[in-house]
């Protein structure tokens, strides 16, 4: 449901700013406009601001309630006949549904770097790895649960949906729950794009894979080995010390 409502403030604020854009462009080839019409629409605009701030935030309801305030405050001003303009008669398409996954263990700047760059192309919705898939393919145990890595997750304002991911690893079972539009993989991911475009092409589905290739080199800890390798070495060399 927060999904739904996270596309519904999306769409307002598109509306919003169409017509603001037409407004000003009135409002500045007309001598004569009246100034309290000009309040009024820089109102709408500071009330735009606030929906595009709070949606960044993660605060779904207020964000709808500033686009509202926005919508209705330029609906007034338009009904009384102070101004006029026409609001979109066609709405915007929905954002496609992009999908991604992984452990997340140990929340690190190239987790935040690899889901920005997600959700610049939709709506993202995470599959967060199984603590036995974890310990499957990474070959180690997990530091952090996974109940607490997809509540994390969630939290994230990159990311609208976090679900847990199927036991044993099953990606056709995840692409039939999700239905995505596009799926993103990271730089460390090439292995499962056969995988997935078979799993696509059984259930007939038209799905893009995206491959994020570039990394985050301006950090050395950017990977959740490189920020264990250096809690182990820390340590280790306190150890030493106190031993001394």
């Amino acid at each position: 449901m927060e999904s739904g409502c996270k596309e519904k403030v999306h769409i307002y604020i598109e509306n919003v700013k169409g017509v603001l854009k037409q407004l000003k462009e009135y409002l500045y080839s007309e001598k004569g406009t009246r100034r309290n019409v000009r309040d009024i629409i820089s109102l709408a605009d500071a009330y735009l601001r606030d929906a595009k701030y709070y949606l960044t935030k993660g605060d779904i309801c207020t964000a709808l309630a500033c686009i509202s305030y926005s919508e209705g405050l330029l609906d007034a001003i338009r009904y009384i006949g102070m101004i006029n303009f026409e609001w979109p008669k066609h709405r915007m398409k929905p954002r496609r549904k992009v999908l991604v996954g992984g452990v997340f263990d140990i929340l690190h700047i190239g987790h935040l770097y690899f889901l920005k760059k997600a959700s610049e192309l939709g709506n993202v919705t995470v599959v967060v790895a199984r603590d036995s898939t974890v310990r499957s393919l990474k070959k180690r145990e997990p530091i952090i649960p996974e109940k607490q890595r997809v509540e994390i997750i969630k939290a994230l304002k990159f990311v609208d949906e976090a679900i847990l991911g199927e036991e044993p690893l099953n990606i056709r079972k995840i692409l039939k729950k999700v239905k995505p539009n596009i799926i993103v993989l990271g730089p460390d991911q090439d292995y499962l794009k056969s995988m997935i475009e078979t799993a696509a092409k059984d259930l007939g589905l038209s799905v893009e894979i995206t491959v994020i290739a570039e990394r985050v080199y301006d950090n050395q800890l950017a990977s959740t080995s490189s920020i264990i390798s250096k809690i182990v070495k820390q340590y280790s060399h306190k150890e030493q010390l106190s031993d001394c």
